[in-house]
């Protein structure tokens, strides 16, 4: 199965100020994904960090991931920035 994962406030807290080199790993969450990773699921980390400002945020986050022990296959920016996402194949984070 091929996963899609957004990463701030699924699996880090970050700043009210998205200053994203404060993040501070949600590390229950980073073991639910890594699990799903563990048992063959291919799992693609989308974000929307520096959609809106421009910043790229790509080291930061891949050092993060590092640091944090992410397991992944893919890291995607380019994430829209939205309030709600409307989906048949959305899950929050507490329903894996």
């Amino acid at each position: 199965m091929v996963l899609y994962v957004d990463i701030d406030e699924t699996i880090c807290q970050s700043p009210d100020d998205r200053d994203y080199n404060y993040a501070d790993p949600i590390k229950e969450n980073i073991t639910k994904i890594n699990k799903l990773y563990d048992e063959g699921n291919t799992i693609i980390y989308w974000t929307a960090r520096g959609t809106v400002t421009g910043i790229n945020w790509r080291k930061t986050t891949e050092e993060q991931f590092k640091r944090w022990g992410v397991k992944y296959h893919d890291l995607k920016f380019g994430k829209p920035a939205y309030d709600l996402i409307i989906c048949d194949k959305s899950k929050r984070i507490e329903e894996i």
